[in-house]
């Protein structure tokens, strides 16, 4: 994981709080701002009490970085999105591993995923962005196994320094490694949440034939990535009088209401803001029962951004592009 906020240092240790939770037994690695410090000052310094969480609780191993970012001429509201985006890249550079496993962390972890450290050697394992398909066939940076080496991370620096005004680390990544990267399934490491609200399944499914089941496509996942534009991230406040335009549709089925997807859809919402407002420990994912047993609370109760203009001023189709 890397962070370069605190909204995603909160992200990130409930990354880190699943991982521990489903036994994954593969080191845990955060890369964050240099800026940040482990003294925790009062009780309201969020970032270092999340820090020295990861670290006491959760036995993640902590580097500080300095971020990385990309610089355009015009600066507008998508590039401040994705200007810092590719801090990710610094994964390359943690060469005492043989493998890292970076994925984004605006997600809700379901399976541990170990078992892709076994997969033969590359490079570096990803998906294809299955949204774009058929038109384009792009790997997506949601999502990278890969093999540290400084070489890379000088190669991938040396691209980012010549970028095109609309590349960031996906369009980079997918510009080095297109040809030569292991292609993973995204079926079980790329669902999207907005994957709910679609008509057509076809391009996630990868045939015309087979029946869209939504609790076995969520059995089957490893990982949902929150990723329904232009509505925020779950930790972004709604404009509550449009949220009504994003949430799937129930559809009549023989004459019988089926509301799956939107229940499955709000649920996943609705867990990771509970989990994110509570703190971490104790909260299985669509289980739990009680707060009783919670022992630290409110260490994530960020306040909520406020929400964006609706509709954004300009729109940045996320059918061209996962958000990170």
């Amino acid at each position: 994981q890397y962070a370069t906020s605190s909204a995603y240092l909160c992200n990130s240790l409930m990354v880190f709080e699943a991982l521990h939770r489903l036994g994954s037994r593969a080191d845990r690695l955060l890369l964050y701002p240099k800026e940040m410090d482990l003294h925790v000052a009062n009780s309201t310094d969020r970032d270092s009490q999340l820090l020295v969480m990861a670290r006491d609780r959760f036995g993640v191993r902590l580097v500080p970085v300095e971020v990385q970012k990309v610089r355009s001429e015009k600066k507008d509201r998508k590039d401040e999105t994705w200007d810092s985006s590719i801090t990710k890249f610094l994964a390359f550079n943690q060469t005492d591993y043989d493998r890292i496993l970076h994925f984004d962390s605006d997600v809700t972890v379901l399976k541990h995923m170990d078992e892709l450290f076994l997969l033969p050697r590359a490079q570096v394992a990803m998906m294809r962005a299955y949204w774009q398909l058929p038109n384009l066939r792009t790997l997506t940076s949601l999502f990278i196994l890969l093999e540290p080496s400084e070489l890379e991370l000088g190669r991938l620096m040396e691209v980012a320094s010549g970028r095109k005004e609309n590349e960031y680390d996906m369009e980079i990544l997918d510009r080095v490694y297109r040809d030569s990267a292991m292609v993973l399934p995204h079926q079980f490491y790329g669902l999207l949440s907005g994957e709910f609200r679609s008509r057509d399944h076809e391009h996630f499914l990868g045939n015309d034939y087979e029946v869209w089941d939504p609790e076995r496509v969520l059995g089957e996942a490893s990982l949902v990535h929150f990723s329904d534009w232009p509505l925020p991230k779950p930790w972004i406040q709604w404009p509550g009088t449009l949220v009504s335009q994003m949430v799937p549709k129930c559809k009549d089925v023989g004459g019988i209401t089926n509301c799956r997807d939107k229940d499955i859809w709000l649920k996943l919402y609705s867990d990771f803001r509970q989990r994110r407002k509570v703190g971490q420990a104790g909260f299985p994912p669509f289980g739990w029962n009680s707060l009783a047993d919670l022992e630290v609370q409110d260490i994530c109760a960020l306040l909520p951004a406020p929400a964006p203009d609706w509709p954004l001023g300009r729109m940045y189709n996320e059918n061209a592009r996962v958000t990170t």
